[in-house]
């Protein structure tokens, strides 16, 4: 694959897709330490047929963005609970861990060697961050790797969903994500790919994804596709779910701070029965990907549950989002610590 060029790039037209641009950092675990740390230029990876990550599954990711603002910043949003959040994966599937300095560090090294890559502020695109690692070497017994790769690269995107903050519907699924003692807590690839098949079935009935029910009664909402779910109820408390196999989102962190300190609403992380969509004025996916996107309607066994609108996004979520994107394009200031400046 060819490399990109920036000045072969439409920033006022792209969809959220892989790019081959010049630079990526990469580390390697070997011997009990990271070594040969740095950017490379190689977007092609050469591993064992033996490594873990191809049969076993013994891989994580993040994903994390930066952001063009009015004077020309490129600046991080939140990198270090990125950090700590994979630090969490890599425990539960037994891999070294990436020292949070190490992290944030590598980070701005790779969004700073693709400067030219950062959309222009104003038209709502950004930077999409994707650190991963891998289980590699030659094994074939199901434990843990003796080597890793660390590896962040990085590529210009536009709105995950399609339409941007213009809500769209969603059904419920059948299928679970993951176990409710399983890895879903963890941000590794095992939990995506059991989520192809449903969220293409979603996507083949004109759903802009599915919503997992609970794995134990399949009663309660626990995540929307590759986000997490949030919903405002009537008398203003801003509600996410809480179970033990639900994707710590930053993202809904950050969205929980601002509803209470910034808009003076309670807030509650816990059960969100399917069956009491009622109370609910308003709903919506968050994630980084995703960002907020308001849910017009969730389908759940063949009867559509209709929010504030199939049409208009709701004037709490608007505020959230305008407060949320406010602080990651620079335009408004954020809790201290908040933001960090690449150049």
């Amino acid at each position: 694959m060819a490399k990109v060029k920036a000045t072969d790039v439409d920033f006022n037209n792209l969809s959220f897709d892989y790019m081959d641009l010049p630079y990526r950092y990469q580390a390697y675990w070997k011997d009990g330490k990271w070594q040969d740390a740095g950017l490379v230029e190689e977007s092609d990876v050469c591993i064992s047929e033996g490594s873990t990550a191809l049969h076993y599954g013994q891989s994580d990711f993040e994903g994390l963005k930066a952001y063009r603002t009015k004077d020309g910043t490129i600046q991080l949003f939140r990198p270090d609970q990125n950090a700590v959040r994979m630090q969490h994966s890599c425990e539960r599937l037994l891999m070294p861990q990436v020292p949070t300095d190490m992290f944030v560090d590598a980070v701005k090294q790779v969004v700073k060697a693709n400067a030219d890559f950062v959309p222009p502020y104003g038209n709502g695109a950004t930077l999409y961050i994707r650190p991963v690692m891998w289980g590699v070497g030659g094994v074939i017994g199901v434990h843990p790797a003796d080597e890793y790769l660390f590896r962040i690269f990085v590529m210009p995107v536009g709105n995950y969903f399609k339409g941007g903050l213009t809500p769209t519907n969603f059904t419920t699924s059948e299928y679970d994500r993951a176990a409710h003692k399983g890895t879903g807590q963890s941000k590794v690839g095992g939990n995506y790919a059991a989520s192809l098949m449903p969220g293409e079935q979603a996507h083949q009935h004109g759903f802009s994804d599915c919503v997992y029910l609970d794995p134990i009664n399949h009663q309660k909402i626990e995540e929307v596709g590759s986000a997490n779910f949030f919903g405002i109820t009537k008398d203003d408390k801003f509600v996410t779910p809480k179970s033990p196999s639900i994707l710590p989102s930053i993202t809904k962190y950050s969205l929980l701070y601002l509803a209470e300190h910034e808009l003076g609403m309670e807030t509650e992380q816990g059960d969100v029965y399917i069956d009491d969509l009622d109370r609910f004025k308003e709903a919506g996916a968050c994630g980084t990907a995703a960002v907020i996107s308001p849910i017009g309607g969730l389908e759940h066994n063949g009867k559509l549950h209709v929010f504030y609108s199939e049409t208009e996004v709701g004037p709490v979520t608007r505020k959230l989002y305008d407060l949320l994107t406010g602080i990651q394009f620079g335009d408004v200031k954020g809790p201290e610590g908040w933001v960090v400046k690449v150049q």
